[in-house]
Order: C-alpha cells, then structure tokens, then sequence
C-alpha cells in the first residue's frame, strides 16, 4: 500500500491508460469489433459528503485521476467514432482474495489495526473483485456509456473499519490515520474524500446486482478465505 503514494509507482500506470487505451480502440476500430469495456474507478468524483453521488456528476482533475481520464475520452471516443459500445466502469474500491491490499489490511484486523482513511464520517464506495468480474461480463449487452459500478450500500469510514473486526473476530485497539491522512494531499485524495456513489444506473442497465450488498458481506467473506 505504501507505494501508492510514489508518484513513480504510477508512470506504468498512467502510461497503459493512456497510450494503451488509445491502441486497445485503434485495434477495436481496426478489426471492426463492436464492444470496448474501459475499466476506471468511481474515486474521481469530487467529495460530495453524504450526497449520493450518480454518473451525471463531473469528475475531479488531479494527478492521479490523468490516466483514468484519458482512458475514459479513449473509450468514449470509440462511441463517437463510429464504434457502437464504448462501454466505461467505474469500479469502486476493490476488496476480496486476490487484491494485494485486501490481505494487507486483514492482516491488520487481525492485530487489532484498523484502516480509516480521512475524516470517519466520510462514505467509501468498495467492490467486491468477485461483483466485479459479474459487472464486466454484464457490461457486454448494455448500452454505450458511462456506469458506476458499487456495493448496494456505501458505508462510511468507520462503519468500514467496524465490518472489518466484525470479520475477523477481533476488535480495533487502535484505527488511523484518520483526518491525518488528510495531510498527503492529493496523493491519498482518492481515499480520503467522501464518496457515497450510486450504482443504479448500472443495475437497470445491466439487470445486475452484487452478491455482497455492503463490505459488511464482503468482508466476512473475504476473511473466510483469506487467512
């Protein structure tokens, strides 16, 4: 987790968002293929506190969202260009086996560590990689656009950080940084900002619906697997 804060940990990154987006639609147009699904990530939205934020909100600029929109102009330009599905994703905050930072953070529980990040008020919008991976394969027969794709129901920083000893069977001694993340600046703003997102339009779209309502589900889960 902590090189997520090292601007050079994100040149990779950045760079296949953005020169690779733009080739993965070139070879789209190329071959003549219907369908392109960009991935992105719902944090680009500005803070909103406890509003519920949908997909007509205006993203935020800052050095980290760069890739996410340049991929997401990619994708949409296919729609503009003659493509007929320029499909965009914007995924909440992953969690489940698999993703690095979830057994980071379990390991954590387990110790009787909790992870706040920013003010614990503030709402975190997660997935589930298993939800995730479901909303791809919908995301094949919906219509060109623009999706949030999120838990039912976001939970706030310290109800999170609860689910999390709840999963685990052991009750945070300890939970930070809190507002002290805060001081990174943008380096964590796409962990510290309120984010309450809304994945309506995705469930209409696509008739789909996570397997885990909240990381409440989620996180119980993930702990029985991950160990």
């Amino acid at each position: 987790m902590s090189r997520f804060m090292l601007r050079r940990a994100w040149r990779n990154n950045d760079r296949i968002r953005i020169d690779g987006s733009a080739a993965v639609v070139a070879a789209a147009k190329a071959a003549d293929v219907g369908r392109v699904v960009q991935e992105s990530v719902s944090m680009l939205y500005p803070d909103r506190g406890s509003e519920w934020i949908d997909e007509d909100v205006a993203t935020d600029l800052f050095p980290m969202a760069r890739g996410n929109l340049a991929a997401e102009a990619n994708a949409n330009r296919f729609s503009a260009e003659g493509g007929t599905g320029g499909v965009v994703l914007r995924f909440g905050w992953f969690y489940g086996p698999g993703a690095r930072h979830s057994e980071q953070i379990l390991s954590l529980a387990r110790r009787h560590i909790g992870v706040v990040l920013g003010p614990p008020d503030g709402y975190l919008s997660s997935i589930h990689v298993g939800d995730g991976g479901a909303a791809v394969a919908a995301a094949l027969h919906i219509p060109a656009g623009t999706y949030n794709v999120v838990d039912d129901e976001p939970l706030t920083k310290r109800e999170y950080a609860t689910a999390l000893a709840a999963a685990v069977g052991k009750r945070a001694w300890v939970s930070g940084p809190g507002r002290a993340a805060l001081l990174f600046g943008d380096r964590l703003t796409s962990l510290t900002r309120s984010l309450r997102v809304s994945n309506a339009r995705f469930r209409k779209a696509a008739r789909w619906h996570p397997r885990h309502p909240s990381a409440r589900e989620g996180w119980t889960a993930t702990a029985a697997i991950v160990r």
